[in-house]
């Protein structure tokens, strides 16, 4: 029988309205997924097809987590996003069955230190500094989508101590749940516990100590987060 040296704690997010938590795998997020965000980043949705970076599962956090100001930036960025918890594996899933994977969906907020990832971006270098550090993807309890069914339209929102900062909807997404899905599964096969950050609206914007970040998805939940 194997013995692990070290064996690291199982990243988990909870399941709403259950004392059953959802392991998670990856988490796979989407750049530049509404037009008018990908304005502001100065570039133009209609010549991009999707692309995705990674954050370690272990960067997850439930709901209403206090967050510590992270280290080397002076510039910490909300973006609220829809999450797609995925239930079923697959590969090379096509765009009428993507949907048959998804086990749930959360609300998330992608914390991003925006400074680290413009020069890593100007420099021809990965994100990873500025997207993937500790507690960078805090999350709504998942609903499964026995409860909530397939959300393709409807409010998303954040707020920043209380004032509206990002507020859009789900129909602008450039690129649809199932679309993400089977675009996904091209290039890797889909597990269980995978996550999906879909993307942002426009009006990211920085937070500093003591703000809290409220947001919310029409009909999947909302979430609460306070920087310390």
């Amino acid at each position: 029988m194997t013995q692990y040296l070290f064996q690291p704690t199982q990243a988990s997010v909870a399941i709403a309205d259950t004392e059953q938590r959802l392991a998670v795998r990856r988490i796979i997020c989407v750049g530049r997924n509404y037009a008018a965000h990908a304005r502001e980043m100065g570039k133009d949705p209609d010549k991009e097809p999707p692309f995705f970076f990674y954050k370690p599962s272990d960067a997850i956090q439930d709901n209403n987590a206090h967050i510590p100001y992270p280290p080397l930036t002076q510039n910490l960025h909300y973006e609220i996003e829809l999450v797609v918890a995925i239930g079923k594996a697959g590969q090379n899933i096509s765009i009428e069955q993507a949907l048959e994977h998804v086990f749930g969906y959360s609300v998330g907020v992608d914390l991003t230190r925006r400074d680290l990832q413009l020069n890593a971006r100007e420099m021809g270098r990965p994100w990873d500094w500025g997207k993937g550090f500790d507690k960078s993807a805090p999350s709504s309890a998942i609903q499964p989508v026995a409860k909530v069914g397939h959300p393709s339209a409807g409010r998303i929102w954040l707020a920043v101590n209380g004032e509206v900062k990002q507020d859009s909807n789900l129909s602008d997404l450039i690129w649809s749940v199932p679309e993400i899905i089977s675009t996904v599964s091209q290039s890797i096969e889909l597990q269980p516990g995978d996550l999906i950050f879909t993307g942002t609206p426009e009006h990211v914007g920085p937070v500093v100590v003591g703000d809290v970040i409220t947001g919310g998805v029409e009909g999947v939940g909302e979430i609460t987060v306070t920087i310390d």
